[in-house]
Formats: C-alpha cells, sequence, structure tokens
C-alpha cells in the first residue's frame, strides 16, 4: 500500500509442488488476521447500537454461557474479549482435517467432543492484563451470532467483505468454492497437508480466507477513514481510531499495545497497526502505517516461512521510504552497543550476550555460541536459526526477549 491506496499485489511460488502458479488472486487462509477483520464488524454493530461493546457478553449470549466457579461469576465484555484482557484461557486452535467431524462453537467453548481443545473459561481477572486468547474471540464470534440470528460467514460479508470488495475473500468452513486455486498449506515438515489444509470453525479466530490483494483494499479503506475520506468501510473516523488506542491503563501511546483487534506500535509517522496469522500450513502478516498511507501485505503457504515474512515487510519498506520501525528486521553493518553484553536469566535458564565486530554471540548451555546481527534498533536476528533478540530500551538494556520457533521468553540482566 503507498499513498493511501494499493500500490500493487504479485504472486510468487506456487500454490503447491507441482501445481500452478500462485498469483495475486491466490486464497490463502489468514489464521490470526482474521481477527481484526473480524473486530471491524464487531465496531460496526456498536456504531449502530446493535450491540455495546461494555455490556456483560452473558446477557447476549443464548447458545452458551460463560460460567463461573466456587459461586463468583466473571463479568466479561466485548472490550475485553477483543483487546485480549478478558482473561480467558486458550491461546488458539489447531483446526480440523476437511474430511471431519467438526464440532459447533458451543462444543468448542465447553470443549466437548469433537472439539480438540479445553473449555473456554476465565482464569484471570477480567480487565487486569493482556493475555492472547482465541477462546476469547469465539466467545465474540458466538455474541454476534445469537444477538444477529445470522450464520456468521453471510455476517461477515454482509458488513465487510462485500462493501470493501474483497471478492476473493471468505469465512466459510471448509474451503470457499474456489479452491481449486487457492494456495495448499504445508507444516513445518515442508510436506503438503492431508486435504490440503485444516477447517476452522473457530472462524472470528483464525477461519478468513483471503488474498494479499483483498487485505490491502481493507487495509487502504482503514487509513482512509482514519484521515476523514469517503470510505467503503461505512465507519465514522472517531469509530476506527478508538481501536488503536490502549485499552488497559498499564499500556500507553509509542509502546507496543493491544487496542481493539489490532495491535499497535510506534507514535507520529512510525504509528502502525499490524497483526500477524499463523494457522496449520500458513502464515501471513499486515502492517499499516496511518499517518504516511503506506504498508504491505505477506501471506505464505508454509509454516517455515515464519521469518520470512519479516523480511519481505522489511524489502518493501525500505523501497517505499517508510519511517524507520523498530522491530522490522534488517541486517545491517552497525556495530552493535557494549552495552548489550552482559549474563542474562529466566526462570529456565541463563544465557550469555557478547560483542565481536559488527555483531553479537549468544552463548546457551550445552550449544556453541550463536552469531547474531543488528536488524533494528535494539534487536538482532540470526542467520543460522530462527532466533531473533530484542533488547529493551535505555543505556544499559535492564532485560531481553528471546524469540525462536513459536516460542518467546523474557531474560532479566543478571550482571
Amino acid at each position: 500500500m503507498d499513498n493511501f491506496d494499493v500500490a500493487w499485489a504479485r504472486g510468487f511460488g506456487t500454490l503447491a509442488a507441482g501445481h500452478e502458479p500462485a498469483t495475486a488472486h491466490t486464497p490463502f487462509q489468514s489464521g490470526s488476521i482474521s481477527k481484526p477483520v473480524f473486530a471491524l464488524a464487531v465496531m460496526k454493530l456498536a456504531e449502530t447500537g446493535i450491540i455495546d461493546l461494555d455490556t456483560d457478553v452473558n446477557s447476549y449470549l443464548k447458545s452458551w454461557q460463560l460460567t463461573g466457579k466456587d459461586g463468583w461469576q466473571p463479568r466479561v465484555t466485548l472490550r475485553q474479549l477483543l483487546s485480549h484482557s478478558a482473561g480467558t484461557t486458550i491461546h488458539g486452535f489447531p483446526g480440523y482435517p476437511p474430511s471431519g467431524p467438526l464440532p459447533t462453537i458451543p462444543q468448542i467453548l465447553g470443549g466437548v467432543p469433537p472439539a480438540n481443545t479445553q473449555a473456554v473459561v476465565v482464569d484471570v481477572l477480567p480487565g487486569t492484563q493482556f493475555r492472547y486468547s482465541g477462546g476469547g474471540t469465539t466467545i465474540a464470534q458466538q455474541v454476534v451470532v445469537d444477538v444477529t440470528g445470522s450464520p456468521f460467514p453471510e455476517l461477515m460479508r454482509e458488513l465487510i467483505l462485500d462493501p470493501v470488495g474483497m471478492v476473493d475473500s471468505g469465512y466459510e468452513q471448509r474451503a470457499p468454492a474456489g479452491f481449486a486455486r487457492a494456495a495448499r498449506g504445508h507444516a513445518l515438515n515442508g510436506v503438503e497437508m492431508p486435504g490440503g489444509y485444516h477447517v476452522y470453525p473457530e472462524m472470528a479466530a483464525a477461519g478468513l480466507w483471503t488474498t494479499a490483494s483483498d487485505l490491502a483494499l481493507l487495509g487502504a479503506e482503514i487509513m482512509r477513514t482514519l484521515r476523514g475520506d469517503v470510505s467503503k468501510l461505512r465507519l465514522a473516523p472517531k469509530t476506527v481510531s478508538s481501536m488503536l488506542r490502549p485499552q488497559l491503563p498499564s499500556q500507553e501511546i509509542g509502546q507496543e499495545f493491544v487496542g481493539l483487534g489490532w495491535f499497535c506500535a510506534g507514535k507520529e509517522q512510525s504509528f502502525r497497526f499490524f497483526h500477524d496469522g499463523w494457522n496449520h500450513g500458513y502464515v501471513a502478516t499486515m502492517l499499516m502505517l496511518p499517518a504516511v498511507g503506506k504498508g504491505a501485505v505477506v501471506m505464505l503457504n508454509s509454516n517455515q516461512g515464519w521469518m520470512l515474512r519479516g523480511e519481505i515487510i522489511a524489502a518493501v519498506g525500505r523501497e517505499y521510504g517508510w519511517p524507520v520501525l523498530k522491530n522490522v528486521p534488517e541486517i545491517s553493518g552497525v556495530i552493535p552497543d557494549a552495552a548489550y553484553a552482559a549474563s542474562y536469566e529466566s526462570a529456565t535458564g541463563k544465557i550469555v550476550v557478547a560483542r565481536e565486530g559488527n555483531h553479537l554471540v549468544v552463548e546457551f548451555a550445552g550449544q556453541r555460541p550463536l552469531a547474531v546481527y543488528p536488524a533494528a534498533a535494539g534487536e538482532f536476528v540470526a542467520t543460522a536459526i530462527n532466533l531473533r533478540l530484542r533488547f529493551a530500551d535505555g543505556d544499559m538494556p535492564s532485560e531481553l526477549t528471546l524469540v525462536t520457533g513459536s516460542k518467546t521468553e523474557s531474560f532479566k540482566r543478571a550482571d
């Protein structure tokens, strides 16, 4: 996206080994990018007064109820569910083979077979902290279905997909009618998945089939709405703007925080809102900079491509003159600050960071030192394996975050 519009879109590679080439109209599973698209629909319902973001969801739910324990009944709102602050469980969902059997949403929420996840419950005080919860998003899905009486895919098509012109997108499960031209998923072993993909009845959390082109159209419409242009989204600028504000007292503009559906970071020219996606066999990322009308969407049909997303985003950012963004990888020749060199500890162990020329080396217990290279301010990436270090701001970083594979862990400075 450039100048508040879609600059270009293109497909690379093939739908699967031996299949036809991917194009700009090839549908992929978007994973958790389904969530902010869904959040836009919730905001439409709230703007028209059909639902209220701050009402207890149990007053809306008809086919399932969120229950308490030991005589205590939690009060949970849509605002909390959309901002992952409701204290609900179940981080994400593995999906189901297309051959089934497939559970209903009440079965998934209750953890009843054939659901393959446990029941969604509240085990943290609602409204007090961030904890990512696909289970919470699935509660919100049932809320809008119970309130409107409409099948979820049809509701999303009516509220968001059709108005924006997202003709290659749908929340339908199983795959849309055009699956013959959709990208097949490939898990971490690089092998095409049996049946080509998994089915996600948890549609609001993970069920959107879409293209990079369609998501770029949506991103452009969101940015136009924010600056007050006539937008196909048919949402007020203040409504969309409210989605990009901290929802917890501990969060603030300038730091990374979660709004309503979107993650946000930076300020002024470098303020961006974004979301990543990870389904079994697919990864995706969507990032927008509304102050400058720029952004990008990347979708891949292999879980091995999870780090490639950031490399492509960084390349687009360099080409289109984006503001310098922290946490967008770009290996450079900058000599790292000596202040990073120290020992860091967590509950699971200790790592030692040292500086060597234009890079750092990290020593893990039982492993040879691993080289990591500057990617952005305070961030380093390895080229040997999928690993990233992110240091806290300050002259003497007090902690670092280690990301490797699907694991994220924080370490405190020990010396």
